[in-house]
């Protein structure tokens, strides 16, 4: 791949150059997370709870994705790590969601019970200890929205704060219901309302997470096309055993073997592979192998 080809040197930045937004959001949502768990204890309320312990996995997320960054920065590629640990970050998105899931289902069991037997909860507490909550997510939203698309990391943590603030609103609503009409049941539907918010969001970043882990290829990416492209470079007669996946946020990767026509000169066409690869698909890591065209067999799928 030539002079500069180096893992840390596109994945590195992907993450690390958001970690001092990260602190200040987790510093913020830690802290007010203790102030609205402790104001759901005083007053009984379920939609501050849910809030509350939605924001927990709010710090816990921003937490790991700092905790993977850290470790895939200090990470050196040797023997036994050469990928470094970069999938470090991708485990912590998959941990997060699966966090975010155990949350939304304990609040919609809790929130049957709530049905049955509703709380008197007082309504002004509620709506100052919500409104907070919308202040802080407005924060933490804005510290975390651009690195949200460089990081599957950050987007983690940055979906997580998108729905805490929409929890937020809605406890705010259900505090304003309360307050106007003394209905108290708008403290479980809040609840509940919060709780469905979550599930969709918890679904889809497993599934994106899970997808790289089985190094499925990129969702935005055409293998057919990628492979008619290198098809199509100069000299190349034959494109087999091509596989492209992710290996961590904002770094897709292939492999492929080429077979060159007689008269095709090596070093050409391996830039030329590359350039495409680069130029019109954002692959910038990719191990290409060459060989004459009618050399052996293509490589057999591979079999266990």
């Amino acid at each position: 791949m030539g002079a500069g080809h180096d893992h840390g040197a596109q994945v590195a930045n992907a993450g690390a150059k958001h970690r001092s937004r990260l602190w200040w959001a987790a510093g913020l949502l830690a802290g007010f997370m203790v102030a609205e768990a402790a104001a759901a204890l005083l007053t009984g309320s379920l939609a501050l709870l849910s809030d509350a312990g939605h924001m927990f996995t709010d710090v816990l997320g921003i937490a790991m994705a700092l905790a993977a960054i850290h470790a895939a920065g200090r990470a050196a590629t040797d023997s036994h790590r050469t990928y470094g640990l970069y999938r470090l970050e991708v485990l912590a998105a998959l941990a997060n969601a699966v966090l975010l899931f155990g949350v939304a289902v304990y609040v919609l069991i809790e929130a049957v019970g709530r049905f049955t037997d509703p709380h008197e909860v007082p309504a002004g507490s509620m709506l100052v200890v919500a409104a907070g909550g919308l202040l802080v997510n407005i924060v933490a939203f804005a510290l975390l929205r651009s690195g949200a698309q460089e990081s599957i990391n950050v987007r983690g943590a940055y979906l997580e704060v998108i729905g805490d603030l929409l929890g937020s609103v809605g406890v705010i609503i259900a505090a304003v219901v309360i307050a106007t009409t003394g209905w108290s049941y708008a403290d479980p539907v809040a609840a509940v309302a919060v709780a469905l918010m979550i599930l969709p969001r918890t679904f889809s970043l497993a599934r994106q997470a899970v997808r790289i882990l089985v190094q499925a290829a990129p969702a935005h990416l055409d293998v057919a096309a990628v492979r008619t492209r290198l098809a199509a470079v100069p000299g190349v007669a034959d494109v087999h055993d091509l596989h492209v996946w992710t290996l961590t946020s904002g770094m897709e990767v292939a492999s492929a073997h080429l077979s060159l026509s007689p008269a095709a000169e090596l070093g050409t066409v391996l830039a030329d592979a590359r350039e495409a690869l680069h130029r019109d698909f954002a692959i910038d890591h990719a191990t290409l192998q060459v060989e004459p065209v009618g050399a052996g067999e293509p490589c057999a799928p591979a079999q266990w």
